[in-house]
């Protein structure tokens, strides 16, 4: 992963001071780079690179001092509070001693919204070394930097939106228009109510047919919180609508202003093409170096050291859907690193949308705590590398992340996530992929109780696993009496077999496997009978019932 972001602190606040942002003290000119976003925990402290935006969420007033301290000493430049922000002399003297800059997020904006922003600002998640490259002078796919320009060119505040009307980028002065682009720019997306309403007035249909200026009277909205006219232009890419670009602007759309707004359009989509390919080319170089590094051999010291991971001790996670999702793939214990698509992210497995959600959504996770972390779908499984601090329990708090993934992504993604050992070097990076893996496979097919799990928790089901690979590789079939049952309930359509299963899970209580089978216990010693009948099994000799349980798992359907 890069550790070259593209902006500085006067960058973030000249693009998100007017509706995010404000300066409570300390110097925004800081010398060099933002090197990356930290989310401050007291009981957890992260990694953090030098020069970070450190944010501070539910700090105090009383622990401010502290923090900036401790942020200062750590080689931060910012830091960032919620607003309103009241100094003291403490507070102003430990500003100036720790050299950087405390910033408020002002009310009605939340975290998410800011730290979406700021990655988007600062392109966190570049891999590699990049060119200075450009497009009509401004930086190559920097939205906020075209925002701007296009807003200079009007004299007014714009946003860049997608066609679901998200708000892409925008402009500074976003103060000078009215409450409801102030709305929407906290929201990150056009408000359901006015998006509701331009869609009734046809405006879209007329916005993605025209090849011209729409304007929308503030007037035909009905809404006391839009005051000034609305001017919008579609960006196309050929007959490809690639979304919108508002302006917030009183006056007459002269012909200047027109023609400003469809160069503008043009130079837009220029800057989306690029954006949307740059993120296509990143995921597919991340996909690559995750699975050399995870492979090890030739090429993953490099690998790791180009994602950002060189030196520092890695857990490997290993995340998938469960078995009975539409997306849910076979997943081996043996399964190699690299699949079957490589850069490409896994052949069979790599293209499934839900699973490459999962793996962004696990991606934004990981980061806010390691932004060194990376992630990429490899072979049908989403492996995330997460740079750890030796001593400090690793694998419990690797375990602690992934329970924290699991809750947010509730029951809409049934993902289950493996996670492995500490390595130290190339060997133990591989060494951890394959104990996630062997945990993974495990959790998916459901036979552990949780949704993340290290191998500690699932070893016996573990091994059971591997044993059953090894018998079916060798033809192994069930023989004896497990064998004359299965063969008498194919022929009977009975299922004794399962009587037999459940009676043996329940340790021989009789109860708790009728509850099991939703059968009167009468019934289920009836069924016991009868199986020892038809079998031959002596239920009462350990040994025999030993020999069934092991067939039962590792041989018989279950």
């Amino acid at each position: 992963m890069s550790q070259r972001p593209r902006a500085s602190l006067g960058r973030v606040l000249e693009d998100l001071g007017d509706s995010f942002l404000e300066l409570v003290a300390g110097d925004p000119e800081h010398e060099g780079e933002i090197g990356g976003i930290v989310i401050h925990d007291p009981d957890d402290e992260p990694v953090q690179p030098p020069g970070a935006l450190v944010l501070g969420v539910g700090v105090p007033s009383v622990a401010l001092p502290d923090l900036v301290h401790d942020a200062g000493r750590q080689g931060a430049i910012g830091l960032i509070v919620r607003a309103p922000v009241v100094m003291s002399p403490t507070l102003d003297a430990a500003v100036r001693e720790a050299g950087l800059a405390l910033l408020g997020l002002r009310r009605g904006a939340t975290w998410g919204q800011l730290t979406a922003l700021l990655r988007s600002l600062l392109a966190q998640d570049d891999i590699g070394p990049a060119g200075a490259e450009s497009i009509g002078g401004l930086p190559s796919g920097d939205l906020f930097a075209v925002a701007n320009a296009v807003g200079a060119l009007l004299d007014a505040p714009v946003t860049i939106e997608d066609r679901s009307s998200r708000v892409l980028a925008f402009s500074g002065r976003q103060d000078e228009a009215d409450s409801s682009r102030v709305e929407t720019i906290i929201g990150r997306q056009v408000p359901e109510k006015y998006a509701k309403t331009l869609t009734e007035l046809g405006v879209f249909r007329e916005l993605y047919r025209e090849h011209r200026p729409v304007v929308v009277n503030p007037a035909d909205l009905g809404a006391d919180a839009v005051n000034k006219q609305r001017v919008a232009i579609a960006v196309r890419a050929g007959d490809e609508v690639l979304g919108s670009i508002w302006a917030a602007m009183d006056g007459e759309v002269t012909p200047e202003r027109s023609a400003v707004l469809q160069d503008s359009a043009k130079l837009v989509a220029l800057h989306m093409l690029r954006v949307r390919a740059g993120a296509d080319v990143q995921r597919r170089l991340r996909t690559d170096l995750v699975s050399t590094a995870l492979e090890g051999g030739v090429g993953a010291r490099d690998a790791l050291s180009r994602l950002g991971l060189a030196g520092a001790p890695v857990v490997v996670l290993a995340a998938t859907l469960r078995a009975d999702h539409p997306d849910g793939r076979a997943v081996g214990a043996s399964q190699p690193a690299g699949g079957s698509g490589g850069a490409t992210g896994g052949g069979a497995g790599g293209g499934s949308g839900d699973l490459e959600r999962v793996a962004d959504a696990l991606s934004l996770h990981l980061s806010a705590s390691s932004p060194s972390s990376a992630v990429a779908v490899v072979g049908g499984i989403a492996y995330g590398l997460l740079a750890v601090v030796a001593g400090s329990e690793p694998e419990e708090r690797a375990a602690r992340l992934a329970e924290e993934f699991c809750e947010r992504v509730g029951s809409r993604l049934p993902v289950v996530v493996g996670i492995g050992g500490v390595g130290e070097d190339v060997r133990g990076v591989t060494d951890s992929r394959e104990t996630a893996t062997r945990v993974l496979r495990v959790l998916r097919e459901g036979h552990g109780a949780h949704r993340v799990a290290r191998l500690a928790d699932v070893h016996a089901q573990s091994l059971l696993l591997e044993l059953r690979d090894l018998a079916a590789a060798r033809g192994e079939r069930p023989v004896g009496p497990v064998a004359r049952l299965l063969a008498y309930d194919e022929d009977n359509d009975s299922d004794l077999t399962g009587t037999l299963a459940a009676w043996l899970d329940a340790l021989g209580d009789v109860r708790a496997a009728a509850a099991a089978l939703f059968v009167h216990p009468n019934t289920l010693r009836y069924r016991l009978r009868r199986l020892e009948e038809v079998s031959g099994l002596d239920i009462t000799d350990p040994e025999q019932r030993f020999a069934a349980m092991v067939q039962l798992r590792m041989l018989a359907p279950r």
